[in-house]
């Protein structure tokens, strides 16, 4: 055991699929538990999802990384004296099952508490597990749209829009290994296993509270500061924000805004919002003109808050997110090339070639995770043969 790797020793059942459960497993890989995923013989249906290469997607990796994959047909009947082995003596369990199901396939909190009564039991779900909405199907968009992040995210033509950022499905992974970590300190002084429910819409609500309380008091999302916004150029877009009066001044001084200026009402924050449309449609006139990047160092050598609106190339490449170290440069099976992955904030950054910079191919340590469990090469090779095991 160390600071990095402090759950040395733990071992977690990972049975969740997705991104939410399996992101929590995946972090307690990276902090020293041995993370065993358990998955359908055709793989967890992340690995399906947007770009495959072999048996991974962006989303595969992100999940898994450092953990063991066990492939296993759950239907089989010998599968469930496997499974059970399994977390008989483990200190975490991990399903991502819509609620009843986990029950209906033997893997309920009743029963494995009872077959393990130390068993930290981490329930994933969609919408939670009861009300009208319990048996909805929940993936990160739909709950984009439930929990009002859609209805605020509007463009400039004032239409909802949807992001292609999981917001909602890595939150949730947090929000559930935060309680898992309180749960196991407070295991260390004698204290039962217990079920810990986190589901996907208590994590869209509880990482949009800022917002969310502001906008149950004041409705409708409105500006804070003016002019700020995302402005175009003649090359791109650049983000900028001008918080305080003198700041405004500045900008004015900057551009040559005299025009501007001159207008005693823009002089206050309060008089800016009250004209903010105006005060933008002006600042749209002049940031065309500009690059982006040229705008962009003029304002910053003033102090005043831009960016340059990067894709995620453009990040990967920046000099500031290499002085960080914000990414590691990690091979995976089914790829030529490496993936730029982020390093987890506050922990050890990945190192390449390391287990725990490896997200594991379907089934890929069956063979080695049956054969601690006592099971012989003979038995072990008739489980393939009978399909139990890939």
């Amino acid at each position: 055991m160390s600071f990095e790797r402090p759950y040395e020793g733990l071992k977690v059942v990972d049975l969740s699929q997705g991104l939410a459960g399996p992101y929590c497993g995946m972090l307690m890989a990276q902090q020293g538990a041995d993370v065993i995923k358990i998955e359908p013989q055709g793989g967890d249906w992340a690995r399906l999802i947007g770009g495959v290469y072999g048996d991974h997607t962006a989303y595969s990796i992100v999940a898994n990384m450092g953990k063991r994959a066990l492939a296993v047909n759950l239907k089989a009947a010998p599968s469930g004296k496997i499974v059970d082995t399994l977390i008989a003596d483990a200190d975490v369990f991990i399903e991502g099952y819509r609620p009843g199901v986990a029950e209906r396939l033997g893997y309920g909190w009743d029963r494995l508490h009872a077959l393990n009564p130390g068993l930290i039991y981490i329930s994933v779900s969609g919408f939670g597990q009861c009300g009208p909405m319990r048996d909805r199907p929940a993936m990160d968009p739909m709950l984009q749209a439930f929990s009002g992040f859609v209805a605020e995210n509007t463009g400039t033509d004032g239409t909802p829009h949807h992001t292609p950022v999981s917001y909602f499905d890595m939150s949730t992974g947090l929000y559930a290994q935060q309680a898992l970590a309180a749960a196991l300190y407070a295991r260390r002084d004698g204290a039962e296993g217990r079920k810990i429910e986190v589901s996907l819409l208590e994590a869209a609500a509880s990482i949009q509270a800022v917002r969310l309380l502001s906008g149950f008091r004041s409705g409708p999302r409105r500006a804070s500061t003016a002019p700020s916004g995302t402005f175009k150029t003649s090359d791109g877009h650049i983000q900028i924000n001008i918080v305080r009066d003198r700041e405004f001044e500045t900008l004015c001084e900057l551009l040559k805004l005299d025009d501007l200026w001159q207008n005693l009402s823009y002089r206050t924050i309060a008089g800016r919002l009250e004209h903010i449309d105006e005060l933008n449609d002006h600042l749209r006139r002049i940031t065309m003109r500009w690059k982006a990047a040229e705008l962009s160092e003029l304002l910053s050598s003033a102090g005043l808050q831009n960016e340059v609106v990067q894709t995620y190339r453009d990040l990967v490449n920046h000099p500031q997110a290499e002085a960080v170290g914000v990414f590691s440069w990690l091979q995976q099976a089914g790829a030529n090339d490496p993936w730029p992955v982020p390093n987890i904030p506050g922990m050890p950054a990945f190192t390449p070639d390391d287990r725990l910079a490896r997200s594991p191919m379907v089934g890929q340590h069956t063979r080695q995770i049956l054969g601690e469990l006592g099971y012989a090469p003979d038995q072990i090779d008739a489980f393939y043969a009978q399909g139990v095991v890939a």
